[in-house]
């Protein structure tokens, strides 16, 4: 199949990517390579894809209507996977504009694309932060998510409802993935895992927020790319179908035995200074993944010391002898 990755030098995007380049399929990435965090992160993650004979990229920015409409009259695709969004709860909630401009204009200029040239199927990044206030666990896809406690949360329950629109008004079949804390290899400085690794190993103290009593389901970056390798290579269910899944691992984890785990992976103890919570957070998300699992057989394997331990190795190569 030939694919459109955006955000394809992203976490999930480069991973992604990969994955569908080693199952032999052509893919054309695209990011716009934000300073957001280090660029020169996001350009090692595409050094990994340009490996691959398949595999195409142009810098370009999904808010750019004018670029993205070249881009669908230039090729055409059998799927788009849509993974390019500004990304951040906490961030949202100081740059609005940026997530107003990436993540609902620069989606509707994909469905745009989409529609004009009759793409087969659209495969998009949600999140789990759509659930916001929701308190009953685990989250299930047919729970209400109308009460946001962040603009990022905001945008990604808007990218829902336009892909819903645009599914029953033009035909488009629309898969929405609500991840759950992804973690893994080539992952965010933002997110808490890097943080932490970083602080310990530089014997900094390190916050953690609600003094602690946390629940995040952390879901290793090889498990969701199973995920969306499957939906994405799935026949495409037909015309005029919006559909949603959580993609989580369904074990949620305590966010002091993620330091424990960190701890364990660098054999040095952390300096924890409890702080509180912070505006945007919620304090437990859980993934029921009962309804992925019927649509393509989705387990996820892989627990939180077996992943931690693998990003651990992958920071200290990277990053050995130079500040991350």
């Amino acid at each position: 199949m030939k694919i459109l990755v955006t955000g394809a030098a992203g976490f999930i995007g480069m991973h992604a990517a990969k994955r569908l380049l080693e199952r032999g399929h052509e893919v054309f990435g695209i990011d716009n390579l934000n300073p957001y965090y280090d660029p020169a992160l996001k350009r090692a993650r595409l050094e990994q894809l340009r490996l691959f004979p398949k595999f195409s990229f142009e810098k370009l920015d999904v808010a750019d209507e004018r670029a993205v409409a070249a881009l669908f009259e230039a090729r055409r695709y059998d799927v788009v996977l849509h993974l390019a969004a500004q990304a951040g709860v906490r961030y949202s909630l100081e740059k609005p504009m940026a997530y107003v401009s990436s993540n609902v204009a620069g989606f509707l200029n994909i469905l745009e694309g989409c529609r004009k040239s009759k793409v087969a199927h659209l495969c998009y990044a949600s999140s789990s932060s759509v659930y916001g206030a929701n308190t009953e666990l685990p989250f299930r896809e047919e729970h209400r998510v109308d009460r946001p406690v962040s603009l990022y949360a905001a945008t990604k329950r808007a990218n829902e409802l336009m892909a819903e629109s645009y599914s029953a008004s033009f035909g488009i079949t629309c898969t929405g993935l609500r991840f759950f804390t992804v973690y893994g290899p080539w992952g965010r400085p933002d997110m808490a895992l890097f943080i932490f690794t970083r602080a310990i190993l530089a014997g900094q103290p390190i916050q953690v927020f609600n003094r602690g009593d946390m629940l995040r389901d952390f879901t290793y970056i090889d498990d969701v790319v199973e995920a969306v390798t499957a939906i994405v290579e799935r026949p495409h269910p037909g015309a005029g179908r919006a559909r949603l899944f959580n993609v989580g691992h369904g074990s949620p984890v305590r966010l002091m035995d993620l330091v424990r785990a960190v701890e364990q992976a660098l054999g040095k103890t952390a300096q924890v200074e409890p702080a509180p919570m912070q505006p945007g957070d919620v304090r437990a998300t859980y993934a029921a993944t009962d309804k992925l699992h019927a649509e393509v057989g989705y387990a996820p394997a892989t627990p939180i010391e077996t992943g931690v331990a693998r990003f651990v190795a992958w920071y200290r190569e990277r990053y050995s002898g130079r500040a991350a």
